[in-house]
């Protein structure tokens, strides 16, 4: 695991993002594990999240010419990892949308710069995927190209059928999906973390039950 990876892990752990229990998911699932990205909620948390993303970004090497955030998590997302690709030397626009266009000043959804190139879209997770699939049509609306999706965890979890919501946003609209860490990850640090070696036989039979094959 790269080392950003496994400090990322301890990121969420110390800031109770990631915690480990029995936690009820939307599918009426019964989770070993509880990723809240929401409790990133301070400045300090924040600022080092934006470096995570960026890392991720860089070490995947991706093609791209801006960030797009959705409304609302994306928001402060997409600022914080625009500010962390700049500090590493690489200098990107960055644009978000409201929920609701504004009919007065500049007006329209978006904010930021120009939507134009190769739009990298960038989230918490991937669940219903609805949030991706509402900023590829924005971004194609505004004849820009979609060219791949950052999410801080893949659950690689199957949804209703045989593949994971982040299978599903791959194959639907052909775009890639990189990650932070993934179950994979979070599996490979338990492993080597005596500590919290109770939560791993749990995590495993979870995975073994619904994650992806």
């Amino acid at each position: 695991m790269s080392d950003f990876r496994q400090a990322f892990i301890q990121f969420a752990i110390e800031r109770n993002v990631l915690c480990f229990g029995e936690f009820k998911t939307k599918a009426g699932r019964m989770s070993p594990y509880f990723f809240n990205a929401g409790l990133f909620n301070d400045g300090d948390s924040l600022r080092k999240l934006g470096q995570f993303y960026a890392k991720a970004i860089v070490a995947a090497q991706l093609p791209f010419d801006m960030l797009f955030g959705p409304a609302y998590k994306g928001i402060p997302l997409v600022s914080t990892i625009a500010i962390a690709l700049a500090e590493m030397g690489h200098n990107y626009p960055f644009c978000f949308n409201r929920k609701e266009a504004k009919d007065h000043g500049e007006g329209g959804v978006l904010v930021g710069a120009p939507l134009a190139g190769r739009v990298l879209i960038v989230d918490d997770v991937i669940s219903a995927g609805t949030s991706v699939r509402e900023s590829v049509e924005l971004i194609k609306t505004s004849d820009a190209t979609p060219s791949g999706v950052v999410i801080a965890l893949d659950r690689m979890e199957r949804g209703t059928g045989e593949f994971s919501a982040v299978q599903e946003v791959q194959q639907m609209h052909g775009l890639s999906v990189t990650s932070i860490i993934d179950l994979d990850d979070l599996v490979e640090y338990l492993q080597n973390h005596r500590e919290l070696e109770q939560y791993l036989p749990p995590v495993e039979r979870y995975r073994a039950q619904y994650g992806i094959k």
